[in-house]
């Protein structure tokens, strides 16, 4: 029997190459007036605001140059109050969509960001339907252009926490790989562990649906494939598979949840402000271990873990039982820092600990982790 579930996600998705080059018509449908959010590099947005202008939009863009916190979000929400915006586009990897997604659901809204922030906010719901939002994402990573909340950092409280309603979801969401394309091999690395993390984690929750398991279970082998090939080379077809995979996890997480990856991850960028891929990418491995060792052999989530092993195992040619320690060292060998050079040292590993058990995404993990667990856990990604 199955058990009843629902389907969070976009109003519209577009995905494959060329796509994006619809966005200037579909995002001044929806009016002349918008906001424009992107990257650190203002010349990768000017395709998209030079179309729009062309198109008689009034345009104000935002630069978003690192993962948003709280004076970053409140800083764009007091410049774009008086743009009289009936869109926010963000164009850009998953900070650019998150800022963008906060700053669309805010502008409406009558009270400030800390009304509606979780954990150290009021967790308050959005008194007003956010602006339209337009997702157009330039790295494959965190999924953001499915999802219903906006991460953002609050540094005077070392967390990282969700602003998340459901009317956030993306009224259109273009995913076209081709904007991939030539992506820092670091930020390929780092989001393309993310996007593998997003499809493990929710196949492995104990919230998943055979719609998740629909999207996650075909993405495991095909992202870390594709992962391994960019490592090697730049190929467009590797792009293409790696896109699809990040968006199947952020349909995915909007679904089922995530794991310990995601509850660790959350309180580690929000202490080190390293970047967040980066983390997820130390974490898996050892949380893929923890979460085996602490399941029964035989219970269905054992079998969910068994199976995402046995996938990774093939990928590196090994069995499952090796395949996690086949993964880091993997994820080591291509470059990617451990925790402790990521900026956590091993003495904050009892208080991050603590700190994540409070998290969302922890409330996903197949079973409970002790505290115990999770600091041995950031021991092994240190």
């Amino acid at each position: 029997m199955i058990a009843p579930f629902g389907i969070t996600a976009p109003a519209r998705i577009l995905f494959g190459r060329g796509e994006s080059a619809k966005a200037p018509a579909l995002i001044t449908a929806f009016g002349t007036r918008g906001v424009l959010v992107h990257g650190a590099n203002p010349a990768r947005a000017q395709w998209l605001l030079t179309a729009l202008q062309d198109l008689g939009a009034e345009v104000l863009p935002l630069p978003c140059p690192r993962e948003p916190d709280l004076a970053m979000l409140n800083a764009a929400v007091a410049q774009a109050k008086g743009a009289g915006a009936e869109w926010v586009v963000g164009l850009g990897g998953g900070a650019a969509l998150d800022l963008a997604k906060a700053v669309a659901a805010l502008l409406p809204a009558p009270g400030g960001a800390m009304d509606h922030l979780e954990v150290v906010g009021r967790a308050l719901p959005l008194a007003a339907p956010p602006l339209p939002f337009i997702a157009i994402p330039t790295t494959a990573g965190t999924g953001a252009e499915a999802t219903k909340n906006a991460v953002i950092g609050l540094p005077e409280h070392h967390r990282k926490v969700s602003l998340r309603d459901d009317r956030m979801l993306a009224r259109l969401a273009i995913i076209d790989p081709a904007l991939t394309d030539h992506c820092p091999r670091a930020v390929t690395l780092a989001s393309g562990l993310d996007a593998l993390t997003q499809v493990i984690e929710p196949y492995v929750s104990c919230r998943a649906t055979p719609f998740t398991d629909a999207l996650t279970l075909p993405a495991i082998g095909s992202g870390l494939t594709a992962l391994i090939r960019l490592m090697q080379v730049e190929d467009p077809e590797a792009r293409d598979a790696l896109a699809w995979v990040s968006l199947c996890g952020g349909l995915a997480l909007a679904n089922a949840g995530l794991g310990a990856v995601h509850g660790l991850a959350g309180v580690i960028g929000g202490s080190t402000g390293a970047a967040h891929g980066a983390i997820c990418g130390a974490l898996l491995a050892p949380v893929l271990s923890a979460n085996l060792a602490a399941t029964s052999p035989g219970s269905p989530a054992h079998a969910r873990l068994t199976t995402v092993c046995s996938l990774i195992g093939t990928a590196f040619g090994t069995t499952p039982e090796a395949a996690p320690t086949a993964l880091a060292t993997w994820i080591r060998a291509a470059g990617l820092p451990g925790l402790t050079a990521q900026g956590l040292s091993p003495a904050d590993h009892a208080a991050t600990t603590l700190a994540a058990q409070a998290s969302s995404s922890m409330q996903g993990n197949p079973v409970p982790l002790s505290p115990a667990t999770l600091q041995q856990v950031l021991a092994a990604a240190s």
